[in-house]
């Protein structure tokens, strides 16, 4: 099976540590060097990149937030783990994390450091769609004889390279389509690398809950369980045109998905979405549920 290393880049036969830098950090699977779809989601990125500003944040749990509304914005992984989310009031998040340092955040920076970000995608590929300031998708379909290697390696590369120029990681996905690779750059963070190919997508799909679904909130949410849809297993039962009749576009959307069909292509016109996929802003916004 085509594998991996994370670290050093090296490909070889599946393994449990690379065979060149003995280190575990591999990804093995079928159609590794065979996919071309990518998504790139940077780990906390507004909090990462306080802490990578402020030494004495290294190891602190960070909030990013304050506003009007007083809510958090977004959090660290140390936050996280103690419960603290986005959108939460920051009351709750302070009594379930007392010890965390609140940063109002820097938008300035984070833009900036956004664009350096992008740049080292054009790098890689004209083909990049951006949907905030910290993800974006990435077809690679062709680069593989500009570059020498297949995407896969190309793409580790490119986190390797935020690393160690912007001291900051990011998760990748690499699917078949659009969708497929969101879901998979959400697998294994932070500092993931997610495969999910062709062959296992309907395995895969099956017992998910529909609100894995980019683009599914609370309110499509709460009218698919009213009618008993919780997983993919659950729409497969459904025919298109009943679908369709209930959620209208949407409904023929989930349909599609829940087959693991995207036809969407990546592209590099597209609008940008959000500021950030993991912030709550400090002034209500419009809902696009």
């Amino acid at each position: 099976m085509p594998a991996l290393c994370l670290d050093c880049l090296t490909t070889f036969d599946a393994g449990i540590r690379c065979p060149a830098c003995g280190r575990p950090r591999v990804i093995a699977h079928p159609e590794l060097f065979d996919l071309s779809i990518a998504h790139m989601d940077c780990d906390a990125f507004y909090a990462s990149v306080e802490k990578r500003d402020d030494p004495s944040l290294r190891d602190k749990p960070v909030i990013i937030g304050g506003g009007r509304r007083g809510v958090v914005s977004t959090a660290c992984y140390i936050a996280r783990i103690k419960g603290v989310r986005s959108a939460m009031p920051m009351f709750k998040a302070l009594e379930l994390c007392p010890d965390a340092v609140v940063v109002k955040g820097r938008m300035s920076v984070y833009v900036e450091v956004s664009r350096e970000i992008r740049r080292m995608m054009d790098d890689l590929t004209p083909v990049v769609e951006p949907l905030s300031l910290d993800e974006a998708f990435m077809d690679l379909t062709g680069t593989e004889r500009l570059h020498g290697a297949p995407p896969a390696v190309m793409l580790a590369r490119l986190v390797g390279r935020m690393q160690d120029e912007l001291g900051l990681s990011g998760s990748i996905g690499l699917s078949h389509n659009k969708f497929l690779a969101k879901v998979a750059s959400d697998l294994d963070k932070p500092r993931g690398f997610s495969v999910i190919g062709a062959a296992e997508t309907m395995a895969f799909l099956r017992d998910k809950p529909v609100r894995m679904i980019w683009g599914v909130g609370q309110q499509t949410q709460n009218a698919l369980e009213k009618t008993g849809i919780r997983t993919f297993s659950d729409l497969l039962r459904w025919e298109k045109a009943d679908l369709v009749a209930r959620f209208g576009g949407m409904g023929e959307r989930l349909w599609h998905l829940a087959r693991g069909e995207d036809r969407r292509r990546v592209s590099p016109n597209a609008p940008v979405k959000s500021i950030s996929n993991e912030t709550t802003f400090g002034e209500d916004t419009a809902s696009v549920d």
